[in-house]
């Protein structure tokens, strides 16, 4: 089977943290080993439990990221919660050489970054329902301070307005079920999607 055209472009995953991001990911990974390239960023936060260099991300210190900045290394970087992350073209350039489709976890930040390069992919928001229901996802992670949770809840906003924008994102997906929104998911992941969700209203 001959892949669709959109296949072939590297498809930038974006929305707010804790909206299911990473779970979508992991299903899409498991079911399709050898389709895809997740692109793995550079990060100067440190690991989560359970978290493996190279794997979720490249952990670095600040000054080696500050490196690779100077030599410009990343299509794009943004600094959150006083940390810094990067996405690198060797990164991209990696899981392309295998033949698989690159995706890319990126903040709004970078997107608006990645729109002044020739990289041409198809930029996919995943949505939540409502920021009740984000706040109660990053509450229960368990993770972070009360701060932090507010700190991201806030970033949140500004990312569900950016999203707003008339042609910022080609397809929106709303993780208000975990199936039906992978589902979606994977059709988009795999060129055959060309339809998603609108955007809801999640004033709140």
């Amino acid at each position: 089977m001959t892949p669709r055209p959109d296949f072939l472009r590297p498809l930038i995953l974006s929305g707010p943290s804790g909206v299911g991001k990473s779970t979508l990911l992991q299903r899409l990974f498991a079911e399709f080993p050898d389709k895809f390239g997740f692109s793995v960023s550079h990060t100067t936060r440190s690991p989560r439990p359970g978290e493996v260099d190279g794997k979720q991300y490249h952990f670095v210190a600040s000054q080696t990221f500050k490196d690779l900045l100077q030599e410009g290394a990343f299509i794009e970087h943004a600094e959150f919660s006083s940390n810094f992350y990067g996405t690198s073209f060797e990164t991209v350039r990696q899981v392309q050489q295998l033949g698989r489709r690159c995706i890319l976890d990126i903040e709004a930040q970078g997107v608006r970054q990645i729109k002044n390069t020739n990289l041409n992919p198809v930029y996919l928001f995943i949505s939540p329902p409502s920021m009740a229901a984000l706040r109660a996802r990053l509450q229960q992670r368990g993770t972070e301070t009360e701060a932090a949770v507010q700190k991201r809840l806030a970033t949140a906003l500004k990312e569900i307005e950016y999203a707003k924008v008339p042609n910022i994102h080609d397809l929106v997906i709303v993780n208000d079920d975990l199936d039906r929104a992978y589902e979606l998911f994977k059709k988009v992941a795999l060129g055959e999607q060309i339809a998603g969700d609108t955007l809801p209203s999640l004033d709140d």
